[in-house]
């Protein structure tokens, strides 16, 4: 199988935890494609205090890697959003029109704290799509209230939220408790889309081995949603998969 699309991903050098060279963004965008990745999404930090970036900023690092990568060879396609730190600082971006969406402009990707969530996170997250953008929900099974049961998790779905899959949660890659929780949400369907959150050319082993225990345990037509047509909806774009 193949065709996936990737919605988070740190592949652009030297602005948050991600790679830091462009050889290191060629390295990781090529062992995304031999697993199956046509396309992949930056998808760099946003956090005041520890990543200031903002996108202009961001739109240049990723106008000068583009160019950088000009004599790569064959690549995914790639594009630019950002994964946003949900708190008043990215409230006020997204009331401005200044946070960084998906390409398409029709879903933003959010995380939270670990211990719990923002207060009044559901009616914020309510208000996002009434103005047509999806908040899409980095790595859900991560958070503490969701390690045992999946009920807090669903308001945020009823206001309009969208759960993204961190495929190395399957491997046991952020613990136990991430990895039994990615489990039971998708045996309960919650997930739309499945992304690799890869950091650098070295997750890509452990991606191929949640790869393969997603396909073998949940079936090709789960993964072919989760990798296709799930991260294709939200992009806007028609699934040919």
């Amino acid at each position: 199988m193949s065709g996936w699309v990737d919605l988070h991903c740190h592949y652009l050098p030297g602005v948050d935890d991600g790679v830091r060279s462009v050889e290191d963004a060629i390295a990781l965008l090529r062992g995304l494609a031999a697993l199956g990745w046509e396309r992949v999404v930056a998808t760099p930090h946003v956090r005041t205090g520890m990543f200031d970036n903002r996108r202009p900023g961001l739109q240049h690092a990723a106008a000068a890697l583009e160019d950088a990568l000009s004599a790569a060879g064959p690549l995914p396609a790639r594009g630019l959003a950002a994964e946003h730190w949900f708190d008043e600082v990215f409230w006020a971006l997204f009331e401005r029109g200044e946070a960084l969406p998906y390409p398409g402009g029709q879903a933003v990707l959010v995380e939270f704290p670990v211990e719990a969530f923002p207060v009044g996170l559901a009616d914020r997250l309510f208000r996002m799509s009434a103005r047509g953008v999806r908040p899409v929900l980095a790595h859900p099974e991560r958070y503490a209230p969701l390690w045992s049961r999946s009920e807090p998790l669903l308001p945020l779905l009823d206001a309009g939220a969208c759960a993204l899959l961190d495929l190395m949660s399957l491997t046991g890659r952020y613990g136990e408790r991430a990895r039994r929780a990615a489990e039971r949400m998708l045996d309960e369907g919650l997930y739309e889309a499945a992304c690799t959150d890869c950091h650098r050319a070295a997750d890509v082993a452990t991606v191929e081995q949640a790869l393969e225990r997603l396909t073998r345990e949940w079936g090709g037509e789960a993964t072919r949603r989760l990798l296709s047509h799930g991260p294709r909806a939200l992009l806007a774009e028609v699934d040919a998969a």
